[in-house]
């Protein structure tokens, strides 16, 4: 039964805290995904011209790969704050960073312009979205999973739904303009426009956003002093370690595949002789059909629990790195867009959609949004820096060794489902509760939440 101290559910905020979620979701992971698609079609060519093809698409995921290096920095600064002052105060702060960031870098010169300065400011622009991401994440699943009173890993699941969406709106922002503007111009100029749309989008987000109250649980417990935390993190590292380790575990396999499937297969695809677009294609489709994995996995997740929906995921997942790369490798577009779309829009949901209930759930309300941010963006690095070391492979073996991705991913798979047995069933909290230690015997009728 939910705290006397908690106010009851209002539905009205919880939509609205869902359209917020998902919205800036959407906006944030435009911004960060037109990145990544840029950094694999475009930016080797535009910052990195001096270097050859291969060395030239390492250096770009390098860049890629600082954004993801920098979130955990994000999920710490934003979540101290976001425990201690609230949610939706710092959702407004990393919203508009986010936009800020991506129109400089629609305006930002190339290497024939001003040489390495292009470099050292793309990286730097990176640095500022992976902080701005790092902290919007957390505080977007919090304001929907403390809403919620039921089917919690439904309302949660919009936020990481907002992730393809993104995904989406940025493939199909380049694939517009290149188709419109030619090869020749799109490399010139055309690939700033995307960038500087973003700057509508923010407008927008910042409307729906202002029109959310904080979260009832947030509210609840300031008005209990023994429930706050002056120093979240080190409240985190001295009450729940063992959550945040499990929790980084077992984000890894979701966040190395992510990055397998929407980043380095894009440039893998391209050089193993598939014509750009028909990549992009392949991928928007099967970003699209991921956002009804994410939710129609979470929502299942309500029902199972959080375990065996993941553990599930996992397992698929090994198997699957495996035929990966033979079905991209054939040549055939049909088999290419099978593949993405098995992999990104199927097996990948069922391991990512419930991490975003199922982190809320694993630390107190003193510091969730550090504890989500940071379990969640550490493990979220796997995503940056996988398309970076498979590159570096590729490169080192002259193109070829796609058996050794495979075999990482599959280690990572079997760490996600160690860390999710070690840590047990967590549907069945109550957010409102304080939470001790990871893998608490599950209670009765645990698969649902409690009805208000």
């Amino acid at each position: 039964m939910a705290n006397s101290a908690t106010p009851p559910p209002d539905n009205t905020q919880l939509h609205r805290a869902v359209t917020s979620s998902f919205f800036g979701s959407v906006i944030e992971y435009y911004d960060f995904l037109l990145y990544a698609t840029a950094s694999a079609v475009v930016f080797s060519r535009v910052f990195f011209t001096d270097l050859d093809p291969l060395a030239g698409t390492v250096a770009s995921f390098g860049t890629f790969a600082a954004g993801y290096l920098a979130r955990p920095l994000g999920g710490v600064v934003f979540g101290h704050y976001g425990d201690r002052l609230g949610r939706k105060r710092m959702l407004v702060l990393t919203m508009t960073l986010m936009g800020a960031v991506s129109f400089l870098i629609g305006v930002l010169p190339t290497y024939e312009q001003v040489g390495s300065w292009a470099a050292v400011l793309l990286v730097l622009l990176r640095v500022l979205q992976g902080v701005a991401v790092g902290g919007e994440w957390g505080g977007a699943v919090l304001m929907s999973a403390e809403h919620a009173r039921t089917r919690r890993g439904l309302w949660a699941s919009f936020t990481n739904a907002g992730a393809p969406c993104g995904m989406v709106l940025s493939t199909a922002a380049l694939t517009g303009t290149g188709a419109l503007v030619g090869e020749e111009a799109f490399l010139a100029w055309g690939w700033r426009v995307p960038f500087l749309l973003s700057i509508v989008l923010l407008a927008v987000g910042l409307f729906v956003r202002m029109r959310v109250e904080e979260t009832p649980v947030f509210a609840a417990s300031r008005r209990d002093p023994a429930k706050e935390s002056r120093l979240p993190l080190l409240d985190l590292l001295r009450r729940h370690p063992r959550n945040l380790l499990l929790a980084v575990g077992v984000g890894l396999a979701a966040f190395i595949a992510q990055g397998t499937l929407t980043t380095f297969l894009i440039a893998h695809g391209v050089q193993t002789g598939h014509e750009r677009q028909t990549v992009l294609n392949a991928l928007t489709l099967s970003s699209a059909l991921a956002v009804f994995g994410i939710i129609g996995w979470s929502a299942l997740s309500d029902r199972l629990g959080r375990r065996p929906v993941v553990l599930a995921g996992a397992a698929l997942m090994a198997v699957f790195g495996f035929v990966l790369f033979p079905m991209v490798d054939a040549g055939s577009a049909l088999l290419l867009t099978c593949a993405l779309v098995l992999g990104q829009s199927v097996i990948h949901p069922m391991m990512y959609g419930p991490l975003a209930a199922l982190y809320a759930e694993m630390f107190s309300t003193r510091n969730r949004y550090t504890g989500a941010s940071l379990g969640y963006q550490l493990s979220g690095m796997g995503a940056g820096l996988a398309p970076l070391l498979f590159a570096e492979v590729q490169r080192a073996s002259g193109g070829g060794a796609t058996l050794v991705v495979s075999l990482v991913i599959a280690a990572f798979c079997v760490l996600t489902m160690v860390c999710i047995l070690l840590l047990g069933e967590t549907s069945g909290k109550d957010l409102s509760e304080e939470t001790e230690t990871a893998g608490a015997p599950r209670p009765a009728g645990a698969g649902s939440l409690p009805s208000p």
